[in-house]
């Protein structure tokens, strides 16, 4: 048996791992697009390494672009089999895939014209629409602990990581003959323990080889603190106080709806300032209706909530806004307000606009709330440079900036090898590190070591590895 990395090898983003049976069948995990500022990142969303035709399966870990969005891509280029994924990351892809594909074709008019100038030819589209629904049409749902046969010799079930609605770990059980299993467990991104909304990351069974990710494995959250409390204080420093603009560039799933239920609450108590909020991205108003329809991955405390508040998502100032020129108009308004808008690491979206039009005025702040790659705008502003590019033009960072580490929804290291505490570790054969930054990894793969397991190893974009 074979394992292939052609994808978040050494590196945070396009989660593709290829699995090749004894008996040759190809089992494509996760299949997702290269973001962020690499240099040969067209290249790597461009071309997979396989042929799209060659594969059986795809199993999809969750419904983020890093791992869902080249999907359209390879059934474009030819995959016609079947792709396994629970309920909720289905519904996710819909509207996630769809808004890939229009960003995608809107970027793609600027790429071309810069490539133009330097003599390239131009590139071609990954997808359309249409082959977003021709995607969607392949997808095959599958419940979290429902065990599946979906080869003579292979066996599929899910387990909740409690990452994203919807988010899995992997779980392929692997005949090889004379009553012989091979267990391999891929965990997708992993999320935290005591999210206010999604469940715990789940134990799960034993597995002789383990496929993980390391993105915060060199780091700790801060001290578990009152999160809500903190945000409150920002708002009232920023709103009350400075009568300035908070400015949030939030993921459009789960991120913007925590915010939005902590203010809900907030609310609900009589302790949130009386001032306007925005959610400006249309993406996070479809995502939101999804969640809505997706109780099976809520903690009990967020369901007893919602017996109490039914509409966890909506409150008396907050306004959702979809209209282009109704978010240009946020610019020229000039009392204090909340705009919380896609897209988490601030390179893409209507949170570019945003930033641009506050970020030179001290009585504003910018708020980071997840995990950004060091050279996304989010990643520099968070890191502290004090000027940034954005539309090719710089610019001064005088308002304030700060950053909620409770809101992240991945796991540290601490609790990711807590997660692992359900493994025998002298029975896994081995573990590989995928989906973290190089250094990250070594730093994770040390740390395991360390805590017991005996063989863990860190491989490189194609890497091709004999199980």
């Amino acid at each position: 048996m074979q394992i292939q990395f052609f994808g978040a090898a050494q590196m945070v983003t396009g989660s593709k791992h290829l699995l090749t049976t004894p008996n040759g069948v190809k089992i494509l995990l996760d299949c997702g697009l290269v973001q962020g500022k690499m240099t040969n990142k067209e290249d790597m969303n461009q071309h997979f390494g396989f042929n799209p035709m060659d594969l059986d399966y795809v199993i999809l870990s969750h419904a983020h672009i890093d791992h869902s969005g080249l999907l359209p891509k390879l059934v474009k280029e030819g995959f016609n089999g079947i792709i396994f994924c629970t309920p909720a990351t289905k519904s996710l892809c819909e509207i996630m895939l769809l808004d890939s594909a229009f960003i995608q074709n809107s970027d793609l008019k600027f790429i071309n014209k810069r490539r133009r100038k330097k003599g390239l030819a131009d590139l071609e589209s990954l997808y359309d629409e249409q082959d977003v629904y021709q995607t969607l049409q392949l997808m095959q749902e599958l419940d979290y602990d429902q065990h599946l046969k979906i080869d003579k010799e292979i066996n599929l079930h899910f387990t909740d990581v409690g990452h994203l609605i919807g988010s899995a770990a992997v779980h392929l059980d692997i005949s090889l003959g004379n009553r012989k299993k091979t267990k391999i467990t891929f965990t997708g991104d992993i999320g935290r323990y005591k999210d206010p909304i999604l469940r715990d990351p789940q134990a799960f069974r034993q597995c002789d080889y383990l496929i993980c990710e390391s993105t915060y494995g060199d780091r700790l959250h801060p001290a578990e603190i009152d999160a809500e409390a903190e945000l409150l204080e920002i708002i009232r420093h920023t709103c009350v106080e400075k009568k300035g603009k908070l400015i949030i560039p939030a993921f459009s799933v789960d991120r913007t709806q925590e915010i939005i239920y902590a203010l809900d609450k907030a609310e609900n108590e009589g302790i949130l300032p009386n001032i306007k909020v925005f959610v400006d991205s249309p993406l996070s108003i479809k995502a939101t209706q999804v969640m809505r329809k997706h109780a099976e991955c809520y903690r009990e405390e967020f369901v007893e909530y919602v017996s109490r508040d039914s509409d966890p998502f909506g409150f008396k100032n907050l306004t959702y806004i979809s209209d282009v020129n109704k978010s240009k108009a946020l610019n020229n308004l000039a009392e204090p307000c909340i705009i919380i808008s896609a897209s988490g690491m601030a390179e893409a979206g209507r949170i570019k606009h945003h930033i641009m039009n506050n970020i030179e005025n001290p009585k504003n702040t910018i708020l980071m709330v997840g995990y950004a790659t060091p050279e996304s705008l989010a990643g520099k502003l968070k890191n502290g440079e004090k000027r940034v590019r954005i539309f090719g033009e710089e610019f001064n960072v005088k308002a304030e900036v700060k950053y909620l580490g409770y809101y992240s929804a991945h796991a540290d290291y601490n609790e990711m090898i807590n997660w692992l505490k359900c493994q025998n570790k002298k029975k896994i054969k081995e573990v590989f590190l995928v989906h973290g930054e190089a250094e990250t990894q070594q730093s994770f793969k040390e740390k395991l070591e360390k805590t017991g397991y005996p063989k863990v190893y860190i491989p490189h974009t194609s890497e091709v590895i004999t199980l």
